[in-house]
Parts: structure tokens; C-alpha cells; sequence
């Protein structure tokens, strides 16, 4: 019966001494998941899209019209799209900034071309919000947008 009764202690014993870690473990990942979900929706929720339509056309793609928006102080961050963006500045102003090319300033009643997968970022213009009426014309299947490095 001795022999019986050191199991259960020693299973015990083996438990507790991993139930430390595990709680140790449980409280790391409770701490840092809220910083990392909040990051990644800090960044994603810079730019507002609001889309307005999409068209299957020409065959094979996407025309994708939508308004984006983004609050003062602010940038897009910077992406790429698989197909071409054309867009028309509708309220305030932006830095746009294309690899390969001087940062160019637009404000409202302006136009601009981003060409396929070219990385790039918008930012507003201090204290002025930016609101553009993009159509991105994409592959079938592809995102709208992807994170640039």
C-alpha cells in the first residue's frame, strides 16, 4: 500500500510542477494578444474603403470602384494592388508616395495613376482629412490590396 500511495504524490507532484508553467504560458499569451490585435487593427484601420461597386470587366478582371478615406494625421500605410489604381481626390489633400517617384502633393479636384504593384503610401496633409474616388482594376482573385514591405 506504501508503494500505491507514493504514485498519486508523485503524478501530483509532476502536475503541479508543469501547472506553474502553463499558467506562466496562459498569462504571456493573455498579455501580448491584445497588444498584437491591436496593432494589427491600428494599422488596417487607418484607410476607411467604402465600396461602391464592382464589375467583371474586362474578362478576366475586376473593376472595383470605392471611396477611401483617411483621418487627419494619418497614412494608408504602405501597400501594393495587382492591377492599376486610378483615383480622384474629392475632399482635402495627400502626400502621395510611389517607390521610384518624388512624393507628389494633390488636393481636391486632382487625379492620380498608381501602376500595378507598385508600393506606395498616402498620407494626409496636416490638419486635413482625404477623401479619393479609387477604381482599381484587378485580377480576378487577387486581393484589393496587400501590405508592402
Amino acid at each position: 500500500m506504501p508503494a500505491a500511495a507514493c504514485v498519486p504524490r508523485c503524478r501530483c507532484s509532476i502536475v503541479s510542477r508543469e501547472e506553474p508553467v502553463l499558467k506562466k504560458s496562459l498569462i504571456i499569451a493573455a498579455a501580448v494578444a491584445p497588444v498584437v490585435i491591436v496593432s494589427a487593427i491600428a494599422q488596417q484601420s487607418a484607410i476607411k474603403r467604402t465600396p461602391l461597386q464592382t464589375v467583371d470587366f474586362p474578362p478576366g478582371f475586376n473593376v472595383v470602384s470605392a471611396i477611401a478615406e483617411i483621418a487627419p494625421g494619418n497614412c494608408a500605410g504602405r501597400h501594393t494592388h495587382p492591377g492599376v489604381e486610378s483615383s480622384y481626390v474629392m475632399e482635402g489633400a495627400l502626400v502621395l508616395k510611389i517607390e521610384g517617384k518624388p512624393d507628389q502633393t494633390l488636393k481636391a479636384g486632382e487625379s492620380f495613376q498608381i501602376p500595378p504593384n507598385a508600393p506606395h503610401d498616402a498620407c494626409t496633409v496636416p490638419g486635413q482629412v482625404f477623401k479619393v474616388l479609387a477604381n482599381y482594376i484587378v485580377e480576378k482573385g487577387k486581393p484589393l490590396a496587400s501590405p508592402a514591405p
